[in-house]
């Protein structure tokens, strides 16, 4: 049997053909017809080496951008590592800025009210701490006396005095050291009495 290959090498004449697409393909379309180019011909085979084609070479028509920016990089980052069809859906902003837009906006509108609520949160737990300590004043608890209590409304005024909050809360923090002199007074006129 004659071996299918010549006993010397031999120059041959070849056109070389380009990949064509219209300038309004979607660039998605764009990277799977590359990809299917080089999977389908950049394996060597007789008349080339491996990797010769297909190539970045612009014969008669211009390099599509997306073309040159495949040859570099390879397929976009979305598309190597999800499905196709949801790395084209992140490519288009509109896509998912529609739905991040209607989330934020809700939620923009919402967040002062939250941070209201937390900056008021922190100086109410000092106004639950302080009806705590008038109620166990009241109630007169067993083993406690009034030195403890003042001792204790002391601790409770230097940290609402050490508490750092927003201006627009300030009132709010004059008022709590205004209510604990309150209560000390009455603890004061209890032991005195």
């Amino acid at each position: 049997m004659v071996e299918p290959r010549p006993s010397t090498d031999v120059v041959l004449i070849a056109p070389k053909s380009s990949l064509v697409v219209r300038k309004d393909l979607h660039p998605a379309i764009q990277y799977l017809l590359l990809e299917a180019a080089v999977e389908i011909h950049s394996t060597p085979k007789m008349f080339q080496s491996a990797g010769q084609f297909p190539a970045a070479e612009s014969i008669d028509l211009p390099l599509s951008p997306y073309a040159l920016e495949f040859y570099k990089a390879g397929p976009p980052f979305l598309q190597r590592h999800l499905p196709f069809w949801l790395a084209v859906s992140l490519e288009q902003p509109l896509v998912w800025l529609i739905p991040l837009l209607a989330v934020l906006f809700p939620l923009m509108r919402v967040a002062p009210s939250i941070y209201d609520w937390v900056e008021k949160k922190r100086i109410y737990s000092l106004y639950s701490e302080l009806k705590r300590l008038e109620d166990e004043v009241l109630l007169g608890v067993p083993g406690k006396t009034g030195q403890d209590f003042i001792e204790r409304l002391n601790q409770l005024k230097h940290r609402a005095s050490r508490l750092s909050v927003p201006t627009p809360f300030k009132p709010l923090v004059y008022a709590l050291r205004l209510h604990i002199d309150m209560v000390r007074q009455e603890v004061q006129k209890s032991v005195t009495s």
